[in-house]
């Protein structure tokens, strides 16, 4: 069932509880996450990057295939970009048929974020989508730049931003950062943060850069509010794993047994998250 972030955050919301957002960026990837959800009962956010969409297939040719998928789907299945910050290309997005965006205007002052992001909800009504936006900076492994003090969301401003944008969630940097933590790492998160603006607001709020943040970490989030977590660095590292792993034992194995073992793979990840965040059977 294809659906807009939208009611399934809401009951989240409502619910004390998080919905799975996997980065996903071709048909395959986005199965081995439908699957996963459907086998525990659960909503299910599939994230398309806007840098994997501008490097692969575009908007158009990947967001029909996954629609099918979803409506076939028994469970509810929303298709949203991520850190969408070309104006225009989300706006193509919305006209493909993506039944939510993310508007990173972040990078903005805070005032230029908020027209931005307002701007687009406005937009977003006309195809009857939901809208995720920022405020704060989350840090990026991959980069050396990992989440530090003068990239926390100031909740204040976040608060601000959330009243004058009318946004369906909010993400916001409160310790995370996207991609793989050196083995053993596990970063700190200040919830204090979480629990202003959730107390302010009683929005959907977002963690991004979910992997490999800690299971104590995720559980104290959803306790204080956030109801939407993204993954996208573990999943893909199953995957890899899989491939890494079937290599081994068996060189001489097809391309396409090769891909089927990373959709199991992907699966298997997808499902241990969905559990985590106390989503599972929470599909209407």
């Amino acid at each position: 069932m294809y659906v807009s972030m939208k009611g399934m955050l809401e009951r989240a919301n409502k619910g004390r509880y998080a919905v799975m957002a996997i980065n996903c960026f071709n048909l395959e990837t986005a199965k081995a996450v439908i699957d996963g959800a459907q086998e525990l009962r659960s909503p299910i956010i599939i994230d398309l990057l806007q840098d994997h969409l501008m490097e692969h297939l575009g908007s158009k040719l990947l967001t029909q295939p996954i629609i099918e998928m979803a409506n076939a789907a028994s469970v509810e299945v929303a298709i949203n970009l991520d850190h969408g910050q070309d104006i225009g290309f989300v706006k193509r997005c919305l006209r493909d048929g993506f039944s939510s965006v993310m508007m990173d205007a972040s990078s903005y002052p805070i005032e230029k974020n908020i027209e931005i992001t307002r701007k687009m909800v406005e937009f977003a009504e006309i195809y009857d989508a939901s809208v995720e936006g920022e405020v704060g900076n989350i840090g990026s492994i991959a980069r050396n730049n990992m989440t530090g003090d003068d990239m926390y969301t100031d909740p204040d401003l976040a608060i601000e931003f959330a009243k004058k944008t009318g946004v369906d969630a909010l993400a916001i940097s409160y310790g995370s950062s996207h991609g793989d933590y050196p083995d053993g790492y596990v970063p700190e998160f200040r919830f204090d943060i979480v629990k202003k603006i959730k107390e302010a607001t009683n929005i959907p709020l977002v963690l991004h850069g979910g992997s490999g943040c800690g299971e104590e970490n995720i559980r104290k989030s959803i306790e204080l509010g956030i109801n939407k977590i993204n993954v996208g660095s573990d999943f893909m590292s199953a995957q890899m794993q899989s491939i890494k792993e079937n290599l081994n034992s068996n060189p001489t194995i097809s391309y396409p047994q090769l891909i089927h073992e990373t959709i199991a793979a992907g699966s298997e990840l997808v499902k241990k998250y969905i559990r985590l965040s106390l989503s599972e059977n929470k599909s209407i």
